[in-house]
């Protein structure tokens, strides 16, 4: 079916506005949308996927477009990666486009390490140290696709096979996720959010790397856990659904934009045991009356978020080192103070949406290695104990190109009893 011009000038439009790197691009995309209401579905589900092929393979595309023209990089995106063929935009472009076109069908891949992994040069340069070349690619081109539809099924309201049972019988397609045991993988991206199911709270939609996560700091009935970082909540529902409603768990963030974000999702979820508190810093004097009281702790720490660039590509290019320099003096301050609440024998888990050690390993070491009191508790074996068969060693380390999942890392840390 050809490629309808205005179509293509909505698409380079978009993009365009995305190049600026000022916001988050889903929010870009989704601000134009809503601007340009008379795009169909179809048309709105071209424009930012096509935008987002490109953010994935942006080195990739400004080589083979000699520059940053927007246009000439959805023309190339359209051509190299989403497989369209010059029939199908003869329509929508100019008689010197179809020449160029057809020149760059007809160009040789560059099989540079480079273009490959298409990160930008001091990302590629931490990663291949980290990696290696052949790990690297893997990874590489793991990122370069979207990442599936989890769900995480709320216990406090349903059961997995129940749920299971319920989407087939919608013509809905799902499994079981491999790891997670509240878990499942949708088959493509149904309007789940407009299902009986999500609106009654019995699942949520969470990556089942987050949810392991929660498994892995595994908070029990009746006790006292904070959730120290916790944003719109998807990882605070999780824990409270494991304590089945019982204890008390602190939803903390300094952002109280967020923290509202929580506020439906917990009326769905039927949990009566979350108390969200907004705080100034992660000093705030809301905080020390807890001190040395928790039985349970999760920093999810601000990061550069580049283990979810299958989902944020844009990510990769808006992030710096300096920026990377800045998260790595909150990661230290903030997991320095979440460990002041935890009482001797309590769990305090760090973790992180990040491939890169600075952020993860280095930070989970220098503070052992300045907090005497906690020491590291392997998360092989924390997993095994809730029966999940996932062994990183005495770190968690997932990744979209091993374990289908996100990129996360978390250490599990235990503060000693004497």
């Amino acid at each position: 079916m050809p490629l309808p011009r205005p179509l293509l000038e909505h698409t380079a439009t978009a993009l365009a506005a995305v190049l600026e790197f000022r916001y988050p691009a889903d929010a870009v995309v989704s601000r134009y949308l809503r601007a340009h209401p008379i795009l169909g579905q179809q048309d709105r589900a071209f424009v930012a996927e096509t935008v987002f092929a490109v953010l994935r393979r942006l080195c990739l595309l400004e080589t083979l477009s000699a520059g940053r023209d927007p246009r000439r990089l959805v023309l190339a995106a359209l051509t190299r990666l989403r497989g369209l063929s010059l029939r199908e935009l003869d329509t929508a472009i100019k008689p010197r486009e179809r020449e160029w076109l057809a020149e760059l069908k007809a160009q040789a891949e560059d099989n540079s390490l480079a273009l490959r992994c298409d990160f930008p040069d001091w990302l590629l340069a931490r990663l291949q140290r980290q990696y290696g070349d052949e790990e690297l690619l893997a990874l590489a081109h793991s990122l370069q696709h979207s990442a599936p539809l989890d769900l995480r099924v709320n216990l406090h309201k349903a059961e997995r096979e129940a749920v299971l049972a319920r989407l087939a019988a919608d013509g809905i397609a799902a499994q079981a996720t491999p790891y997670s045991p509240v878990g499942i993988r949708l088959e493509g991206k149904p309007q789940i959010n407009r299902h009986a199911l999500f609106l009654e709270g019995a699942i949520e939609i969470q990556d089942e790397g987050s949810q392991i996560l929660c498994q892995l700091l595994a908070p029990r009935r009746g006790e006292m856990v904070a959730d120290f970082c916790a944003g719109a909540g998807g990882k605070t529902l999780a824990l409270g659904a494991m304590m089945r409603g019982s204890g008390r768990l602190y939803a903390f963030d300094i952002s109280e934009k967020r923290l509202a974000g929580l506020k439906p999702r917990l009326a769905r979820s039927g949990l009566s045991n979350v108390h969200p508190q907004w705080i100034a810093n992660e000093n705030d004097a809301r905080l020390k009356r807890l001190a040395g009281k928790l039985d349970r702790v999760l920093v999810d720490a601000p990061c550069t978020g580049l283990g979810t660039l299958r989902r944020n590509p844009d990510l990769k290019w808006r992030q710096s080192e300096a920026a990377l320099a800045g998260y790595r003096a909150k990661q230290d301050a903030i997991l320095a103070a979440a460990a002041t609440l935890v009482k001797p024998g309590g769990l305090l888990l760090y973790a992180t949406c990040s491939l890169l050690d600075e952020e993860n390993a280095e930070v989970a070491a220098a503070f052992l290695a300045a907090h005497a009191q906690f020491e590291l508790r392997p998360a092989n074996a924390a997993l095994a104990q809730q029966r999940i068969a996932l062994d990183t060693g005495a770190y968690l380390r997932l990744a979209p190109h091993v374990h289908g999942t996100d990129g996360f890392f978390a250490a599990l840390l235990e503060k000693k009893k004497t």
